[in-house]
């Protein structure tokens, strides 16, 4: 992993903590949440479909998984 995106991860991994009603039963679900807020700029709305960054989000689910 570069630098920069294992950077992006860690700030990712931070950033899910803090959202209100984190859960560590929804891990994948709170993971995507942060890599949509990344790429969009917004958190998803219910049924919101836009694309995100696959392997970004991979990155991000194995780094929190490995820090629990």
């Amino acid at each position: 992993m570069a630098d920069s995106t294992e950077s992006l991860v860690k700030k990712l991994v931070i950033k899910i903590k803090e959202y209100p009603r984190f859960s560590k039963e929804e891990i994948e679900k709170f993971c995507w949440m942060a890599v949509h807020e990344y790429k969009h700029g917004v958190l998803p709305s219910e049924y919101d479909i836009r694309e995100i960054d696959e392997d970004l989000y991979l990155q991000v689910l194995q780094e929190f998984k490995s820090n629990i």
